[in-house]
């Protein structure tokens, strides 16, 4: 990867990829080489007519998760890193954009949530579970959010998931009523999303024990300033990288 990082950001006029767009344009070692919206008739209208259009290092996605898959493997096939910021990929989405970024020799970064404290969130609930037998995933989201769950507790459940399974008593197929009401279940664990007005984006792990819990949680202020941070770390980061790397929390030390 050349000294200077040239970048492409989609989602440029959204709440985070505008700022990201910004913090990459002013910083001296980013060069912001391209921008996409759909309703910026400035930028480009897809990541594949930017792409073609430019020479891009690192492709940014902050846009939807309608369209996130194909503007990383579109990016991955013309051997440009991404850094992904969109929520709405699944496990399986997750394994083929590994195998896919592996087969061009590219690195891939994602993360559900590119706060520093979101980051935190992962790595103390994984500490967590290797002592507390039980546990259930809480999703905070805006009413207008779309995807379920979020990307933050997806990306939890499953490095929860990596660790162990929680004790499950009860399981939840055998719930009398509604077991529907026992939330989704990702990579073992239990994982319930509200959707409400007033809500930003809220991730919180409960943990529990004989007598005791632990509640470890993250939530996301009114500022998109936390997700360009993180975000800028991940473009720095990205080197000779092959391969999806799923987490902030994995960049730090």
């Amino acid at each position: 990867m050349s000294e200077v990082i040239r970048v492409c950001v989609a989602g440029v006029t959204g709440w985070t990829g505008g700022a990201v767009a910004e913090a990459v344009a002013a910083a001296d070692d980013l060069d912001l080489v391209a921008g996409v919206s759909r309703s910026d008739p400035a930028s480009f209208s897809s990541v594949v007519e930017a792409l073609d259009a430019v020479e891009a290092d690192v492709l940014v996605d902050y846009t939807h998760a309608c369209v996130i898959k194909a503007n990383v493997l579109a990016a991955v096939g013309r051997r440009v890193a991404v850094v992904v910021g969109s929520s709405g990929l699944s496990a399986a989405d997750y394994t083929e954009i590994d195998r896919e970024a592996r087969a061009s020799a590219v690195g891939v970064i994602a993360a559900g949530n590119f706060s520093l404290t979101a980051a935190l969130v992962l790595r103390f609930a994984t500490e967590a579970a290797l002592h507390l037998d039980s546990w259930e995933v809480i999703d905070y989201a805006s009413a207008t959010k779309p995807d379920a769950p979020s990307g933050t507790a997806r990306e939890l459940a499953e490095r929860l998931g990596g660790v162990r399974s929680p004790a499950s008593p009860v399981p939840v197929a055998d719930a009398l009523g509604e077991p529907e009401a026992r939330g989704a279940t990702i990579a073992g664990t239990q994982v319930h999303s509200l959707r409400l007005p007033s809500f930003t984006v809220s991730t919180e792990a409960v943990f529990a024990g004989r007598g005791e819990r632990l509640s470890i949680r993250h939530d996301a202020g009114e500022s998109a300033s936390p997700y360009v941070a993180g975000t800028l770390v991940a473009i720095r980061a990205m080197g000779d990288r092959v391969g999806l790397t799923r987490g902030l929390d994995q960049l730090l030390g």
